[in-house]
């Protein structure tokens, strides 16, 4: 194999269910298709969904026609889901080492010259102390244990520069000692063809045989419990009126949100959708919502939703937890009205409001929209690249 342009690294199953599956897949190829010939090295670990035979992973996470990134699975020890939950602490750590280890190695073995994002600390070291020159590491959260963050520091001191997914993890990490000017915040972002050609609130509502005439409001992504999906159930039961629907999540979160909502009439979770079937439920909505707690802090500063750049690309107006990782995304009542997080009286009350102005939801889907091409994939990597090319 020749040595490839750039190689992004990241320890995901793929495809996946997962929110980190859709990011990965989308900016590796957006890296593809700005130019770079683009290696995309993976975990080999058993993938959260299984494709018909000779299906194109990255058409199923609604990535467009044209340049592919290769991918590359490298192995590692994977026994994680043998033990139960509460003793997976250290089959996943191992997992861990034992990608970056296997990761490193091709890098080094068969791509000593290119540019390499690394999302794993781990691998970044390992380049590190082995001398590559051209990486860079992508920080998604910062670590909170000691042995983690040492190697976080000695990870910084030797690559080229730190893409921080919020400024609240570019602020974390200043904290820690790493120089400011060696940091850029690049948010995650949407693919714009998947919206080019939405349907009606009509016809996306028959779509999905959701209710013709009452209001209703959307919810799509993971069901993680700082997502704050429970809130919103409990939100659901202060607004009869108003129709909820909840895309997304594995089985087990679906399981669990069910029984927390206990048959709420006004409610329906969906469960998992395919990355294309999204833009469908934010078309049939009246209003998003974001409900994220206010812990721990991956909620309150690390997290960049790609369901907040989704609206934005649909144009559906959002209500959204105050929390400062959504404020340096979107300006209150300009893109967003804001509420009191873990606060589900208060987050009915600003669904209420949205649905209740007109005006509002008019004024805010066109800032949605009007603000949704600074956050294309494609932009994200322009920037990058150039970025890149300065260090």
């Amino acid at each position: 194999m020749s040595d490839p342009e750039l190689v992004l690294v990241a320890n995901t199953r793929f495809p996946s269910r997962r929110a980190q599956g859709v990011q990965v897949a989308h900016v590796a190829a957006a890296f593809a298709r700005a130019g770079r010939r683009t290696t995309l090295v993976i975990a080999d670990r058993r993938a959260h969904v299984e494709l018909p035979a000779g299906a194109d992973a990255f058409e199923w996470y609604g990535v467009p026609p044209g340049p592919r990134p290769e991918v590359l699975r490298v192995a590692c020890v994977d026994w994680i889901e043998r033990v139960p939950r509460v003793l997976q602490y250290v089959p996943a750590r191992l997992q861990e080492l034992t990608f970056a280890r296997n990761a490193a190695r091709f890098v080094l073995e068969q791509a000593p010259t290119a540019l390499v994002i690394s999302r794993e600390v781990e691998c970044a070291l390992r380049l590190v102390r082995s001398g590559h020159p051209r990486t860079f590491l992508e920080i998604h959260r910062v670590p909170g244990g000691r042995t983690r963050r040492r190697w976080l520091l000695e990870a910084a001191r030797g690559v080229r520069g730190i893409v921080a997914i919020s400024g609240g993890v570019r602020e974390d990490l200043v904290a820690l000692g790493i120089p400011a000017e060696a940091i850029t915040v690049e948010h995650d972002g949407f693919e714009p063809t998947r919206f080019l050609r939405l349907p009606s609130r009509a016809d996306a509502r028959r779509s999905l045989t959701l209710p013709a005439d009452a209001p209703i409001a959307v919810y799509t992504g993971g069901l993680l419990a700082w997502k704050g999906v429970d809130v919103l159930v409990d939100a659901a039961r202060h607004l009869p009126n108003t129709y909820f629907v909840v895309a997304g999540g594995l089985d087990a979160d679906v399981a669990r949100l069910r029984a927390h909502a206990g048959g709420l009439t006004n409610l329906r979770i969906d469960g998992f959708q395919a990355p294309e079937r999204v833009a469908l439920y934010l078309a049939a909505g009246d209003v998003g919502v974001v409900p994220n707690r206010a812990r721990p802090v991956i909620s309150a500063k690390y997290t960049s939703p790609l369901k907040v750049f989704e609206s934005m690309a649909a144009g559906l107006p959002l209500v959204v937890s105050d929390l400062p990782s959504l404020r340096e995304i979107l300006t209150p009542d300009r893109d967003a009205v804001f509420v009191a997080p873990d606060d589900a009286h208060a987050l009915a009350v600003g669904i209420g409001r949205v649905l209740g102005d007109e005006t509002l939801r008019a004024t805010i889907a066109a800032n949605l929209r009007a603000r949704a091409v600074q956050h294309t994939w494609d932009a994200r990597a322009r920037r990058l690249d150039a970025w890149m090319s300065t260090r």
